[in-house]
């Protein structure tokens, strides 16, 4: 199907956003679509759930499906933290929820194959992106249609991946100059960037309800649906 109404911006049918929230994050919280993340990116651990399924050393991982597992590492290596095994007095991965896929047993063992090269924690295979350290709700305002939408987003998120974000409300999205107190907005710029900044910390120290002012974007039809 042909697309229509993009203006010049990205190739959203090939976009990669990269930055996810952890509401995203934990909305992947099944066995068949399994996401994690940990020290500042998210991972999708589908695939190595899929390879090792049936194998008691997915359960650990499967019990925090959606979650932010960055207390397993050691942020200075980045590998699983350690400790000194009280049973063989050596230097032994720390896994308080129990051995997990990659993992070696605390004793020699025969049927132990650590032929798999990189642990899955070690290499970059399974990441898809950065996760938001911090996050914004704003809302948006199709001025064409008068219908609005709230959108949580990272801060350090682009415009255009706000914009990519909002598409599934308006796959026109790209055909509307957005704009914020009557000023075009920079697409390639973050949300403080293009002057919209964020005054929850503000609101906090006045004890006043930062909920009850979300920045709003107004988006203003460009009347350009040609077929690309």
């Amino acid at each position: 199907m042909p697309r229509r109404g993009l203006v010049a911006g990205p190739d959203f049918d090939n976009f990669n956003r990269r930055y996810f929230t952890p509401s995203e994050v934990a909305e992947h919280n099944q066995p068949e679509d399994l996401w994690v993340s940990y020290l500042g990116y998210v991972y999708n651990l589908t695939p190595l759930v899929q390879e090792f399924k049936g194998n008691l050393l997915l359960k650990p991982i499967l019990e925090v499906a959606g979650q932010d597992i960055s207390h397993w590492f050691d942020p200075k290596t980045r590998d699983i933290r350690k400790h000194i095994d009280p049973l063989t007095g050596c230097l032994r991965y720390r896994t308080p929820r129990g051995r997990f896929v990659h993992v070696p047993p605390p004793l020699p063992r025969s049927d132990w194959a650590n032929d798999f090269g990189k642990p899955w924690w070690k290499g970059s295979n399974y990441q898809v992106g950065r996760l938001s350290a911090k996050t914004r709700n704003i809302r948006i305002i199709n001025t064409l249609t008068s219908q609005e939408h709230t959108l949580q987003v990272g801060a350090l998120e682009s415009m255009w991946e706000i914009l990519h974000r909002y598409l599934p409300y308006n796959a026109h999205a790209a055909s509307y100059t957005w704009k914020y107190d009557g000023k075009n907005l920079n697409m390639d710029h973050t949300l403080a960037e293009n002057g919209i900044l964020d005054e929850e910390e503000e609101f906090d120290y006045l004890n006043m309800d930062g909920t009850l002012h979300t920045p709003a974007i107004l988006l203003y039809f460009n009347d350009d649906l040609t077929e690309l």
